[in-house]
């Protein structure tokens, strides 16, 4: 970077000494200043709880950071962002990016890149535990033992021929139908473009065909962001389209489900179940009576963030390749159109 002005990095995610080393090493062979905003580093290893604001606390980063840096790692409440005189590229901790894509977010130029690739390994996991859950009716004889009733709760359901259609074969939905394959399931995948079908699906649609493979599914798995095109897409009609008995798993963005109408298809019996890591309203309210909903399973979205050590991991490994990449003045990995609100391709 001789002969160019220092650039300024702004670190926003916790990270232990190994990792915040990863980004300092091409910072100083750049020549460039970085500057982390969250205290002392981890402590190394897959130990502890860790912390996972979905936007970073408005406390722990300054309008001074802000203006300060050319480059932002991690995800800050956007109305610090108007103070983002020099921002060139913003680099988010999480896959969904719709807080930045909203028009003056960030300064005209500046260039957007998201985690896809960090959260497959624990979301899909979680989705998995999830649906065999519901399938083996785990949560039901969950609610017995706090009743401390011994009884049969009934027939319970395999994966193995199991119709699963995936909504999203991105790297969480890609791994996701991974694991359904693996377990003996037959696997549509849903996208909005075309392309080569993985091998991981025995078939590969297109969104415009969601209401003729509703009809056909076992289980409807959501993976998609929050954009305009997915708010509302299960909606009271297509829930109505399901097939009897089938199960609902959201890990997305709550809006893209009715919740009104998920409640009375859960409650008249006609779905079997339903496994929701993100729900609408978010944070669901006490009173709210999705969670009355005995075949209802609830994590308060939790499947993501640091819970899994490895995310974490993942996480710091695209900051660091696109942090070298930045200062070399290379194409940066995870570019997000933001007309779209999903990576470019």
């Amino acid at each position: 970077m001789e002969n160019m002005e220092k650039k300024h990095i702004l670190v926003t995610i916790p990270l232990s000494k190994e990792q915040r080393e990863n980004l300092e090493q091409p910072a100083r062979q750049e020549g460039a200043e970085i500057r982390f905003r969250l205290g002392e580093a981890l402590p190394s290893g897959r130990g502890g709880q860790l912390p996972f604001p979905q936007l970073l606390p408005a406390e722990l980063v300054t309008e001074e950071d802000i203006a300060w840096a050319h480059a932002i790692l991690g995800n800050v409440q956007p109305d610090l962002l108007k103070h983002a005189s020099q921002l060139e590229w913003m680099q988010t901790s999480s896959a969904g990016v719709e807080w930045y894509t909203r028009p003056g977010v960030l300064p005209e130029g500046a260039v957007l890149t998201n985690a896809t690739g960090a959260y497959g390994l624990a979301i899909s996991e979680h989705m998995l535990g999830m649906l065999l859950m519901i399938f083996k009716k785990l949560e039901l004889y969950r609610d017995a033992q706090l009743r401390r009733e011994w009884g049969s709760q009934g027939q319970v359901r395999t994966l193995r021929g199991a119709t699963v259609l995936v909504l999203g074969l991105g790297d969480i939905g890609g791994d996701f139908a991974r694991l359904c394959k693996a377990l003996g399931a037959y696997v549509i995948g849903l996208r909005r473009t075309g392309g080569e079908k993985p091998e991981f699906v025995d078939e590969l649609c297109l969104t415009g065909e969601l209401d003729a493979l509703l009809p056909r599914a076992d289980v409807v798995a959501a993976t998609l962001p929050g954009t305009p095109q997915t708010r509302g897409m299960l909606s009271r009609e297509r829930i109505g389209r399901m097939k009897p008995g089938a199960v609902v798993l959201n890990v997305g963005r709550g809006n893209l489900i009715d919740t009104d109408a998920l409640c009375d298809a859960l409650e008249s019996g006609r779905l079997a179940g339903a496994g929701l890591d993100v729900t609408d309203p978010e944070p669901l309210p006490p009173e709210h009576r999705l969670w009355g909903i005995s075949t209802a399973v609830i994590t308060p979205h939790v499947s993501g963030g640091y819970h899994l050590w490895e995310t974490l991991e993942r996480i710091a490994g695209i900051f660091a390749e696109n942090l070298g990449r930045y200062l070399r003045g290379e194409p940066l990995r995870n570019q997000v159109d933001f007309s779209t609100g999903y990576r470019r391709r």
